[in-house]
């Protein structure tokens, strides 16, 4: 957790306010692996990490309510009786759909309130900046107003919120990743049973670094919903729940009932479930290699099947694999832009970074920016 953040934000917080805050920390998260099985029923391998967003909150004596971004220089006000949507692409959704779920729910908050909040989680890099920010949203309001929630409810809270007043049809690895991160840990998480098991991360000689593009093509939201469309529709076809449940086997027998395009978007959800399976084993077993492989394959898969990679992150993972000491490299997050997470040995990291900081300037005329993590606790208040 950024002290520097927390201190920023709880001083905001006072000057505007002039009362002391109840603080929450909201991490973002990274997934080893496991891309797009999350809405599929399937099962993904994500973590909390020491990135993402500390909100200020404190009652009020009115109905009203006001929210400040740190970040963007930007204050939301309104009134609990007429939650009403801002424009499509503003922030302020995130927030006003937690709080309309939370009235859906028939709990009552009782008074106006103030929220400050400031995230350092890269824009854009698929992250889940979105789901800190609503799991900020729902655990303050449900501690400062003790309205009794679970966990378990206020990440449904959290994925409705973003289904309902954002647009974006998530799946709920991140708002899980984000609430019961464990610090050191990735989880094994069954996006059906949303359970997990977690998987202690010790790659000894070894470190997960992130690599941002820096780029998000503006089609992301709209490719993600048509892909779950697809997913759905397969799945339909073949008389299961998801496609979670499908092998290929099952999805051969309608092969010339679907485009090779979909035929293929449903091919890479049905491998990439079972390499997260696999990848569970191989970091039990401490097998980096085989790890490796499969976070390669997953990157092929994304790239080639599911089509939802570009030439930015094709680029970052080409390079990985000119590098003998980088053992897996792939994109992360939804697609189209991001990051992309890179298993590289920790005695050439530093000469790693050089070298595709220098070779992505050179092809793109653009700066990639690299960020080393730490595997941090879920959501909660900050003492």
């Amino acid at each position: 957790m950024n002290a520097s953040l927390v201190a920023q934000v709880k001083s905001g917080f006072i000057d505007r306010f002039k009362t002391e805050p109840l603080l929450i920390f909201s991490p973002g998260r990274i997934n080893i692996i496991g891309e797009h099985t999350d809405y599929n029923d399937g099962f993904v391998f994500p973590a909390a990490v020491n990135k993402g967003i500390v909100a200020a909150f404190q009652k009020n004596d009115s109905n009203s309510c006001q929210v400040y971004a740190i970040n963007k220089h930007e204050t939301i006000a309104f009134s609990l009786d007429n939650i009403q949507l801002l424009d499509k692409e503003h922030w302020g959704n995130y927030v006003l759909g937690v709080i309309a779920e939370i009235q859906k729910k028939g709990k009552k908050i009782e008074a106006g309130f103030n929220i400050v909040f400031g995230g350092d989680i890269p824009g854009g890099a698929g992250m889940s900046s979105s789901a800190a920010l609503e799991n900020s949203i729902v655990f303050g309001l449900n501690t400062l107003f003790n309205l009794g929630f679970t966990r378990q409810e206020m990440i449904f809270i959290s994925q409705r919120a973003e289904h309902n007043y954002v647009g974006v049809k998530c799946g709920i690895m991140d708002q899980y990743a984000s609430m019961f991160g464990i610090k050191n840990n990735a989880l094994l998480l069954d996006c059906r049973t949303v359970e997990s098991d977690p998987f202690e991360i010790d790659f000894k000689d070894h470190e997960l670094i992130l690599i941002n593009t820096n780029v998000k093509h503006s089609l992301s939201d709209s490719a993600y919903n048509d892909r779950r469309s697809v997913c759905e529709s397969v799945a339909s076809m073949l008389n299961i729940m998801a496609l979670r449940d499908a092998t290929e086997v099952d999805l051969l027998s309608i092969k010339d009932e679907v485009s090779e395009e979909n035929y293929q978007k449903a091919l890479y959800v049905i491998q990439e479930n079972e390499r997260v399976v696999e990848a569970s084993k191989a970091i039990q077993n401490n097998n980096i290699t085989a790890l490796g492989n499969l976070i390669y394959d997953s990157h092929h898969g994304l790239k080639t099947q599911y089509k939802v990679s570009c030439d930015e992150l094709d680029f970052l993972v080409d390079q990985a694999k000119l590098n003998g000491h980088v053992a897996g490299a792939r994109m992360m997050g939804g697609g189209f832009g991001g990051c992309t997470i890179n298993l590289v040995a920790k005695k050439a990291s530093k000469s790693f970074q050089e070298t595709v900081s220098k070779a992505y300037k050179n092809r793109f005329n653009k700066a990639c920016s690299i960020y080393a993590i730490e595997l941090s606790n879920g959501t909660g208040i900050i003492p």
